[in-house]
C-alpha cells in the first residue's frame, strides 16, 4: 500500500486548512501556528485532485451550519493505541453537547488518566472533523486546544453551543 502522505489546502472562516491524506483515508487537519504540527512536511505531496472532494464537501456543509451527510473514511494510524481510543471517544460527542476531559477518561475506561487524555486530545491529528473543540475543563472553562483559545471560541460559537 502506498504511505505516501498528500495534501491540499481548504480555505475558512477561521484560516486556512491543511488537509492530509494517505490511501487509508484522511490524516490530518491543520491550522496555521497548530500547537503540534505534523511531521516529515517536506515529503508531502501537493494534490488538489478527487482525492479530496469528500472532505471539501464535508467542511463546506459544515460551515454552512448543515449537518454532513457522511464522514470522509479516516486514518489514525499515527495514534497510539491509546490516542486512537480517545480520538474515537471525542467522535461520539454529539453535535451541540461537550464534555470534559474527566469524562472522556472515563469514556476510555481510564478514569484516572484524565493528563494523559488531554495529551491525546491534544494530539488530535483532525482538528474539527474529530471535536476535540467540545472538550471543556472541569469546570466548564475554555482550555487547550491546538489552534488556539479564539478558534475554539469561534466553533463553539458556530455550532451553537457558546453565545457571543
Amino acid at each position: 500500500m502506498d504511505l505516501s502522505r498528500y495534501f491540499t489546502t481548504i480555505s475558512s472562516p477561521i484560516g486556512d486548512l491543511t488537509v492530509t491524506a494517505t490511501e487509508r483515508g484522511l490524516s490530518g487537519v491543520y491550522f496555521d501556528n497548530h500547537l503540534h504540527p505534523p511531521c516529515g512536511r517536506e515529503e508531502w505531496i501537493c494534490d488538489d485532485g478527487i482525492r479530496f472532494d469528500e472532505v471539501k464537501s464535508w467542511f463546506s456543509a459544515y460551515m454552512k451550519r448543515r449537518k454532513p451527510e457522511f464522514l470522509p473514511k479516516l486514518d489514525l494510524s499515527d495514534g497510539t493505541a491509546f490516542q486512537q481510543r480517545v480520538w474515537k471517544a471525542l467522535m461520539q460527542i454529539t453535535p451541540g453537547g461537550t464534555v470534559t476531559y474527566q469524562e472522556i477518561a472515563k469514556r476510555v475506561e481510564s478514569p484516572k488518566a484524565v493528563r494523559a487524555v488531554g495529551a491525546a486530545i491534544g494530539r488530535n491529528p483532525l482538528s474539527i472533523i474529530i471535536p476535540c473543540h467540545r472538550v471543556l475543563g472541569s469546570d466548564g472553562k475554555l482550555t487547550g486546544f491546538a489552534g488556539g483559545l479564539e478558534r475554539k471560541r469561534w466553533l463553539l460559537v458556530h455550532e451553537g453551543i457558546l453565545c457571543l
